[in-house]
């Protein structure tokens, strides 16, 4: 399975930002050494369901250290048998715009 999630503190740093509470939780999901990226709006991991959904728990508690309300938001490709889908997907809509 996939999951891309973003997650954010309520107690925002000065000038409004999260970033510090979300590199905390970005470091849990790296350190889990599951497939994973991240960009300007989500996290993505691959794993199975306990897998991904540990790491998940854990990065949701880092970023909210030291605030006392979180917001998730999670979107999950459940698909049973497939591995390595969070490149693949990439390189087969990158082969479509190649025009291959």
């Amino acid at each position: 399975m996939i999951v891309a999630f973003s997650v954010s503190p309520s107690a925002a740093e000065e000038d409004g930002g999260v970033s510090e509470a979300v590199a905390r939780a970005v470091k849990v999901v790296r350190d889990s050494g599951l497939p994973n990226s991240t960009n300007a709006m989500f996290t993505n991991i691959e794993g199975s369901w306990d897998e991904v959904m540990d790491v998940v728990k854990r990065a949701v508690e880092a970023a909210g250290e030291g605030s006392s309300r979180v917001g998730l938001v999670l979107k999950a490709d459940i698909r049973p048998g497939y591995e390595g889908q969070l490149t693949a997907k990439v390189e087969r809509v990158e082969k479509h715009l190649s025009g291959e």
